[in-house]
This record gives structure tokens, sequence and C-alpha cells, in this order.
């Protein structure tokens, strides 16, 4: 403890057992020897330094909003939290640039580069609270992935501590840069197992018009997924086209009364910021709503009224937390799969005996099967997790489209991967962290040290 950074540290055993986990439930976690909060580039430095040379674990975190176990402690490990490295360091608006470091919050980052007439698109339903540095681990999405796309497409630059203690800057400033390989992109979404991000250069879009919004009424999912398919097949692609199933609409209604038609099976929401053209897009997806037999049909032109018709789905999260435990799938397919996926997830809740709430992208076929549950169905639950995942790799897909592999999906990664992708895996992890001390046993299974191979189940 002494050789960690003066004034950063922490060994208090509640403070430590605060920080010892994010939202992720079903996931392990230890006892950690000790917290580090950084506050510089240099604490973040002497930390790592210090572990390799003891050969100690180390959990890099932001602001622990993940869902998928991910900055859950380790036995030992040494907690390394960069959320008070949160400042943003430059808006360039003649570049379209911004940088900023890793605990910047992604909605105070969208603020202040609207104020130059500048625009981030990444939004990521935990926006207000989760960071730019978790959200590039993650390799982050959210609402407007469709047109927009994840958080990775607007990295350029990276600053990155290495398992040593190195530091090494990736990528450029510049709008196109293609020399040498593409190790910006290598630690976008690598969950804190090749190195620490300390800094952020992100691309920016100029402002994009206020969006409007339509909302359409289904008496199944299945004819919603069939009018994703026809308005995306005529051309159009907007900013958000998101889906919610009847559970789903249960549990927001006991949240908040949002004047939908009562006995829906599901709900489309379409945005629209294409300014002048914003009315003629949401005709559009009207006349395809209508087409695949869309009771009824709400289009916006005001705003403040796109606003509240996008409120039912940004209080999903808020809303599914009444139940007692919660298992948040994160499943994406091809589009054409789409209602496959939706009809197999109520098979699954039905053969399982549990309620599966069915919300998410339906634009990119990102979706986010929830299984809700109480912890004497914890079982059965965890089961139908699992069922789900199989479901989306036997349709094409993923088993995660923005939470991240972490602890919870991590043998699911072995099954998406084939054996020559595993094993690039397991390469790129011993070359740049060889003792196996930054987040082990995460996204793979196990990871080479010094002293060995390791069963990062002992973990």
């Amino acid at each position: 403890m002494t050789s960690l950074p003066a004034g950063a540290t922490t060994d208090d055993p509640d403070v430590l057992a605060a920080y010892s986990t994010d939202r992720a439930t079903f996931c392990p976690s230890g006892t950690p020897r000790a917290l580090v909060r950084a506050r510089s580039v240099q604490d973040v430095v002497d930390t790592l330094k210090w572990a390799h040379a003891n050969n100690v674990p180390v959990v890099p975190q932001g602001t622990r909003t993940g869902l998928s176990g991910g900055a859950n402690a380790i036995d030992g490990c040494v907690l390394l939290n960069v959320e008070k490295l949160d400042q943003i360091l430059e808006i360039d608006v003649e570049e379209q640039i911004a940088v900023v470091q890793p605990g910047v919050i992604n909605a105070a980052l969208a603020a202040a580069v609207a104020d130059k007439g500048l625009y981030y698109p990444p939004d990521p339903g935990s926006k207000d609270i989760s960071s730019i540095g978790g959200n590039v681990a993650t390799n982050a999405g959210g609402m407007c992935c469709l047109k927009y796309g994840v958080t990775g497409d607007f990295v350029r630059a990276l600053q990155v501590v290495l398992a040593d203690g190195r530091v090494m800057r990736t990528g450029r400033r510049t709008a196109k840069g293609v020399a040498g390989y593409d190790l910006t992109h290598l630690f976008v979404g690598s969950e804190g197992t090749l190195g620490v991000v300390t800094e952020v250069t992100v691309a920016l879009r100029p402002a994009a018009a206020r969006p409007l919004a339509a909302v359409a009424f289904f008496d199944t999912t299945a004819d919603a997924c069939r009018a994703v398919a026809d308005h995306l097949g005529a051309g159009f692609r907007p900013p958000a086209l998101e889906l919610m199933d009847a559970a789903t609409i249960e549990a927001v209604g006991k949240l908040r009364d949002l004047g939908f038609p009562p006995g829906v099976g599901a709900v489309l929401i379409a945005q629209s910021d294409a300014g002048t053209k914003a009315p003629e897009e949401l005709a559009a997806f009207e006349l395809s709503a209508r087409k695949c037999a869309a009771t009824e049909v709400i289009v916006s032109d005001d705003p403040a009224e796109a606003d509240l018709l996008m409120q039912g789905r940004r209080l999903v999260g808020l809303a599914l937390e009444q139940y007692p435990a919660s298992l948040v799938d994160d499943v994406c397919v091809p589009r054409r799969n789409l209602a496959a996926l939706v009809d197999g997830v109520e098979r699954i809740a039905a053969s399982y005996g549990v309620l599966i709430a069915t919300c998410g992208h339906a634009g990119d076929g990102n979706m986010h099967p929830t299984v809700l549950f109480d912890h004497s169905q914890a079982e059965a639950a965890q089961q139908a997790f699992d069922e789900v995942m199989r479901l989306g790799l036997e349709l094409g897909g993923t088993i995660t489209g923005e939470h991240g592999v972490g602890f919870l999906k991590r043998e699911w990664l072995a099954r998406e991967l084939d054996e020559a992708a595993l094993w690039s895996h397991h390469q790129i992890k011993q070359a740049l962290d060889p003792r196996g001390i930054l987040n082990p046993g995460r996204v793979i299974n196990s990871t080479a040290t010094g002293r060995g191979e390791v069963d990062q189940r002992s973990f």
C-alpha cells in the first residue's frame, strides 16, 4: 500500500465494499486489498508499475454503471478508479473534435459541445451517469446507433497506460490516417484487459436538428418487426427506431402513465433529425407501420412533444428496477431475424416460467431481453438468460451489441469466436499484459501469467 499513490489510496473496508461491484447481477465480486482513486495520469502510471512489479491484479473502473461484471473486484486486487479524471481538456470547433479524460460523463460532453454548435452522437441509456472511459471500454452504443454508429466510430485517438506503467498514444486527431496497425480500436471494447485509458479524442458532428418523433402501436411484436424491415427497406435511416414489447410497456406503465392505449402488444418509436425533411421521413414511417397492421400511429410535429414520445423508452431501465431481480441480455441479430428473436424469447420465457421484458434498438437488431424474477427463480432465470444468448447465436447474431462481455458472458464469447479468433485474443492479451494483471478473468476466460496458466474461475 505504501508504494501506491499517496493521498489517492484507501483500504477502508466500507469504501472498498462500495466500489466492489458494477450493476450486473449473477457476477461474483471479491475482496480488494486497496482502492486507488486516480486524480492524475501519474497516479495510474504509479499504480500499474507497482502492480506489475508485484504481480497484483488490477481492476480498472469508471462510474461502475456496467451490466456485465467487468468492474467487479477480485480477491486481493487493486481497484483503479478513474472517475476523478473528469476534465474536458479541449473542444476544437474548427477540427470538430474534443479531447477528454475518461471520467467525463457522456451527457456532460454532449452538453458542452452543443454549446459550441456541435454534436456528440453516442447516447447510451446510462448517458447521464456513465463515463466516456466506460463507453470506450465497452464500445457502448445507444438509441442513435442506427444512423450514427457506436462509441468506437467516434474515437480517433487514445492515451493508454499499459500494464507495466508505460504511457502510449494511439491514433490521430486528423479526419484520416491509416499509418500502422489500428491500435486505437484494439483498445476500444477491450474492457480494461489490455491497458487503462487516460485520455480520449473523439470526433464531433455539426449540431443536428432537434428531432421529431412518431410512435406506432401494434397487437404483436411480429407486426412491429415487420414494420422495421419495411421502413428500413425503403431506404430510411432514422437516428432511433426503438421497440418495446407488452411486458416492457406494462412495467413502464406502473412507473408513469404515458397514455398508451390499453392492451398494446408492442410499441415502435421512430425519430427523425432531418430538419425540413423530418415530416416526410415520419410520414414514410407511418405508412410502413400501417402497412404492417399498426392499430394506431401518432406523429409529432413539435420537438417537445417528440421528447415526450421518447420518454417511455428512456424510462425502461428505471421501470425494470421495480422488480426484485433482473438479468439484462444484450443480443444483436441480423434485422431479418429480429422477429424470430423476439418470438423465441417469448417461448423461452414460457418454458422457464419467468417474465422476460424485451425492448431495444430494433433498427440495428440489438435487443435487450431482460429476465425479471424473484430470488426463488434464480436458477431458472440464469438458464433463460443463457437460452436467449444461444438463440442469438443460432440466428447469426452476437452475444453483445453494446454492454460488453465482462465476467457475465465470457464463456459465451468462447462459443461465438472460432478457434483462430480465440487464439488471437489470447495472444494479444499475452503480448500487452504478459503477467495477466489487468482485469483478469474478464472477456476471455484465462490469462497467461509469469507463474503459468491461471484458471480465472479461482478468482
